[in-house]
Order: C-alpha cells, then structure tokens, then sequence
C-alpha cells in the first residue's frame, strides 16, 4: 500500500525521468559540440525591441560574430532575442537553449541551432561546458542565478577562467558595491581578488574586444583534453562530464578519477 503522507516517488518510479535527463545530455552535447568557440549571453527575457539594452545586446551580437564567436542564449525573448538576432543578422552561428515554462519563455526565431529543455539544470551545464566566455546585461534572477554560478565555478577552479562581462554599469554598480562594501570588507566573505573575476563596460567594442583578447591569452587553459590526453593528467586536472575539474579530494589529497 502506498504511503500517501511520502514526499518523494520510489527509485522504480523515477527510471523513465533519468532516461529524459540522459537523452536531454546527449542531445545538448551533439549539438554543441560543433558550434566551436561561443560566447553566452544573458540578461531579461522582458526586456522590449525598442529597450537600449536591446539595441545593444543586439549590436554585441553581431560584434560577437565578427570577432569570430558563435552566440549563445537561452533562446527566449527579451536580451537573449537581441543577442540571436544581431548574430543572425551578421551571417553567424545563433544557438537558442530555450526552456520550457508555463510563462514567459517562447522561442525567439533568430536561430540557426535550436534546443528545447524541459530541466534548468541540464541546460546550465551547456552553456559552462561549452562557454568560452559570458556576458550578463540587466535582468532578474535568471540572470543573477547564471552570473554567481560562474563566479563559484571560477573562483574554487572548477573550470576555467573564462572572461565575465558585465554589461551596463548603471545597472551592475549597486550589486557590485554590496560585494565589495558587505561581501569583502564587512564579512570577508570573498577576496579582494574575486572582484577582478568580472569586467564592467557599457560599450559593445570594449566588451567584444575584451572578450576576444582574454580568449586568445587563455585558449590552452580553455581548450577540454581529449582522453587520451587526460591519461597522463593528474587526476584533480581532468574534465568532467559538465565541463568541470574533478578537483582535490579534501579527505585524501589526492584528484579524485
């Protein structure tokens, strides 16, 4: 009889799920792996066509593109829109990780590779494994979920240094006071290193050329090994399945493989 004051479904229940979960990886990894170096853009999916913050994610779009990028967005309306757009309109490559949502989140129409994800988590580890760079305009808690996530990986070298822009300054200076003023200074939280993780610029060529000379200076460093390459690597250095180091195991010293 089954227990109707329990919380979760039995292991049997879940086989089907852990097969989409599966199928949704390897759907995202066949596709993204042909893209070659891409840039993710994230900012408000309500961000409206006739926004500056549209025009310029659109512009960067295409800035993207001539600076020899492909673009990546969540796929949706809004900053992500823009982003797809102006790489459309540049003659790029224009990838769309759209989610599926009760609200808010249609497919924009400006892709050339296009993806449906029914689970967040899934979708988040696309756009770290194949990420070169990211760039954050104005949004909500999408957008702050993205940015921080980035963050954490950098800061504890769980992958790659990737350039971070952040894009508006009207916009991040508030947010980017608080971690200096509470996160650093009043609860030493953070080091004083872990506000250079990230650049702030409100001009489309900046960012661009920002991210095409941080890319360039730390491709080696960005580039996954292959496996046979990954053999003769200590064990802490190589790549996992989400584009990830394994890292140290704290209990042992030593990588875990």
């Amino acid at each position: 009889m089954r227990n109707s004051n329990r919380l979760y479904r039995d292991p049997a229940d879940e086989t089907w799920r852990i097969f989409r979960i599966v199928a949704e990886f390897v759907e995202g990894f066949e596709l993204l792996s042909q893209i070659g170096q891409a840039v993710s853009v994230f900012g408000s999916a309500r961000c409206t066509s006739d926004s500056p913050d549209y025009e310029t994610a659109r512009r960067l779009g295409g800035r993207l593109v001539e600076r020899g990028f492909s673009v990546i967005t969540g796929g949706g309306p809004g900053i992500m829109e823009a982003a797809n757009r102006g790489a459309i309109e540049t003659g790029g490559t224009s990838v769309g990780l759209n989610i599926t949502l009760p609200f808010e989140q249609m497919a924009n129409p400006y892709q050339t590779h296009r993806m449906e994800f029914r689970y967040f988590f899934v979708r988040k580890v696309m756009f770290v494994k194949y990420s070169v760079g990211l760039v954050c305009f104005p949004g909500g808690f999408g957008t702050m979920d993205e940015f921080f996530e980035s963050m954490t990986l950098i800061q504890t070298q769980k992958i790659a240094a990737y350039p971070v822009v952040l894009m508006g300054r009207a916009f991040w200076s508030k947010l980017i006071d608080f971690m200096r003023e509470m996160m650093l200074e009043r609860y030493q939280a953070i080091s004083p290193e872990d506000l250079t993780l990230f650049h702030v610029t409100d001009d489309v060529d900046d960012a661009a050329n920002f991210l095409r000379a941080q890319v360039d200076r730390s491709l080696p460093e960005l580039r996954h090994p292959t496996a046979a390459e990954e053999v003769g690597m200590p064990a802490s250095q190589r790549i996992t399945g989400e584009g990830t180091r394994y890292g140290v195991s704290p209990a042992s010293g030593q990588g875990t493989a």
